[in-house]
């Protein structure tokens, strides 16, 4: 029985066009920065968000967290919104390194409020810590792949620019963003202070992620990255793979889209069914049961047994994610073995 692992897209494999990239790349050392397949990943990723540089780190956590460090006072206060991964899911690495206090805010379903940041932001006075550091999340992973409209991130990175703050975006999946929406990628980072995008997410390589930036600041961002342990030796094996990533399966992530929606919209006219959101606007579907009041482990480990993994998003939520190893078969393969175990 073939598993269907909806998890994350974070489970894909190499494909062989993939791997054949990666057996044949040219190598060098990356922490002499004579690694030309890496250099070649910086240069191209540089050129498509229109960036002046950027930086290849070994995972999408150490690129954000390379990121704050490299912009950070200690003590400094980070705001951001309160299901933002930062928060969730980087294990207190803004504190633990940076020495950041982070100030969650709320941002619902996913779409932070400019003048909820602006009011947040602490005025000058001796007892109060700096806001030094903006950080927004696009796409969404928590409020379910949704995409921050391209205004109201221009109007988040405004004000924090208007007082004295840094922005930072955790682009892990913008790659889902700028497919879903047509707009090309350097309209989405533009103004920001830092960004990261993820490779290993939607794009499929096994490993990697990008910081990107101004010159000066990728310079200093390197140097963070060695401190953080993140220097890397003939790292051009996976860099390869992060240009064959982009060159052929960047296209294809409407696909992904497509599917998420197909799935959603035959599971979620189920009785006590609930997406969030609905529908599903790029490859993320959160799933509540609250209504139907079961045990989402369970039900989980029955659809394991199904053969079709999910994995569990907190309290009566499950989320599902496609990617590029589950086809058009494997998703109504799926539906089906959900439906069977929530009817």
């Amino acid at each position: 029985m073939k598993t269907i692992d909806l998890r994350s897209d974070t489970v894909t494999r190499p494909t062989p066009g993939m791997l054949d990239a990666m057996m044949s790349a040219k190598v060098g050392d990356d922490v002499f920065e004579d690694d030309p397949t890496v250099q070649e990943l910086e240069s191209k990723v540089a050129k498509l968000f229109g960036v002046e540089a950027s930086l290849f780190v070994p995972s999408g956590t150490m690129g954000n967290q390379v990121s704050l460090y490299t912009h950070a006072h200690r003590g400094d206060e980070l705001i951001c919104d309160d299901e933002a991964h930062i928060d969730w899911y980087e294990v207190g690495a803004a504190a633990a390194f940076s020495g950041l206090q982070l100030r969650p805010i709320p941002a619902p379903g996913g779409i932070p409020d400019p003048e909820a940041i602006k009011a947040a932001i602490r005025p000058s006075n001796i007892h109060h810590p700096v806001t030094g550091i903006v950080a927004m999340e696009n796409t969404h992973n928590r409020a379910g792949g949704v995409v921050v409209p391209l205004d109201v991130t221009r109007k988040v990175v405004s004000v924090a620019h208007d007082h004295g703050a840094k922005a930072h975006l955790d682009g892990a999946r913008i790659w889902n963003a700028s497919v879903a929406t047509d707009i090309a990628l350097s309209e989405w980072v533009q103004g920001f202070d830092s960004v990261m995008v993820s490779l290993s997410k939607g794009l499929g390589t096994p490993v990697g992620s990008m910081i990107l930036g101004k010159r000066e600041y990728i310079t200093r961002a390197r140097r963070t990255r060695k401190m953080f342990g993140g220097g890397m030796r003939q790292v051009g094996i996976l860099a390869a793979a992060g240009i064959w990533a982009i060159d052929n399966q960047l296209p294809k992530l409407a696909d992904d889209h497509r599917r998420a929606k197909h799935l959603a919209e035959s599971i979620g006219s189920l009785p006590g069914v609930r997406l969030l959101p609905d529908p599903p606007p790029t490859n993320i579907i959160v799933i509540d049961l609250a209504e139907r009041k079961v045990d989402t482990d369970k039900l989980m480990a029955k659809l394991k047994d199904r053969g079709v993994l999910l994995v569990g998003f907190g309290g009566t939520r499950i989320r599902a994610v496609t990617h590029r190893d589950v086809d058009d078969d494997d998703i109504e393969k799926a539906i089906e073995e959900i439906k069977k175990v929530l009817q």
